[in-house]
């Protein structure tokens, strides 16, 4: 059973920002990676869709005999985790926006959230803004736009310098203090941000988090992977731009296309 691989999914390739974290952690655990890239964004959708499409990628990766799924989309998280863990009995990791962090350590009572429109109009969401940042500002943008021009590979464009420049503004004006990122794409565009923000403004994502909490999960089910030989890592996307994938990541891996 500790051999099995770790499964994990995301609305896209922005999930694998989640892979790299637990890779770096837990290296020799086996992994599976699932882009169901051709229905991203999930932002975009309804929350019966999001149940449905993360039904059906947790799924596949049963039948691919993953000892624990990782939900690495934030949209689909707050949508449809609590569905997962009802119907299966696998564990489930999910991810959401690190509100408290940025909530608890504000000096300018001022925090910006750039997260897509699923995860901002969810009730997890609404549940955690409530309990840790009631009483400091909370601007929140929907970051429509961004996950499309990574999935095309077009993160460094003009095109995501405009949207970065514009989402950002009304942040600065508020005199945010902590950017988190709610989307797991995002993190890509961290070097970017960093260029655009003054030095003050701290960027926070839930990648480590999400790493250790998988670490502490498999050991509390004596499901780390002891073994020594090179961990097989598998990468799969429903879109036929396999490329993207090792681009982000800056290595050679096999990508496979799969119709899904």
């Amino acid at each position: 059973m500790s051999k099995r691989p770790i499964g994990i999914f995301d609305s896209g390739v922005g999930g694998t920002s989640i892979w790299k974290e637990i890779h770096a952690i837990l290296p020799k655990e086996n992994t599976i990676y699932l882009a169901d890239s051709i229905n991203a964004p999930y932002g975009l959708k309804g929350k019966d869709k999001i149940i449905e499409l993360s039904i059906k990628n947790t799924e596949y990766l049963l039948e691919k005999k993953c000892k624990l799924i990782v939900v690495a989309c934030n949209t689909a998280t707050t949508n449809a985790i609590s569905v997962l863990r009802e119907k299966y009995k696998v564990p489930f990791i999910g991810i959401e926006p690190a509100i408290k962090p940025a909530a608890l350590n504000t000096e300018t009572e001022a925090i910006g959230i750039l997260a897509t429109k699923g995860t901002l109009s969810s009730a997890l969401f609404h549940i955690t803004s409530n309990l840790y940042a009631n009483e400091i500002n909370i601007v929140e943008q929907n970051g429509e736009g961004i996950v499309q021009l990574i999935e095309n590979g077009n993160l460094e464009s003009e095109e995501m310098v405009k949207l970065l420049k514009s989402y950002l503004k009304p942040m600065l004006e508020a005199n945010i203090d902590y950017l988190v990122l709610g989307c797991t794409h995002y993190p890509y565009l961290i070097p970017m941000l960093l260029k655009l923000l003054p030095k003050h403004v701290k960027i926070i994502d839930s990648g480590l988090a999400v790493a250790k909490q998988t670490k502490s999960v498999l050991k509390k089910f004596d499901l780390l992977n002891a073994k020594t030989q090179k961990p097989k890592k598998e990468f799969y996307i429903n879109l036929k731009n396999t490329k993207v994938i090792q681009t982000l990541l800056g290595e050679r891996l096999d990508v496979n296309y799969l119709k899904f």
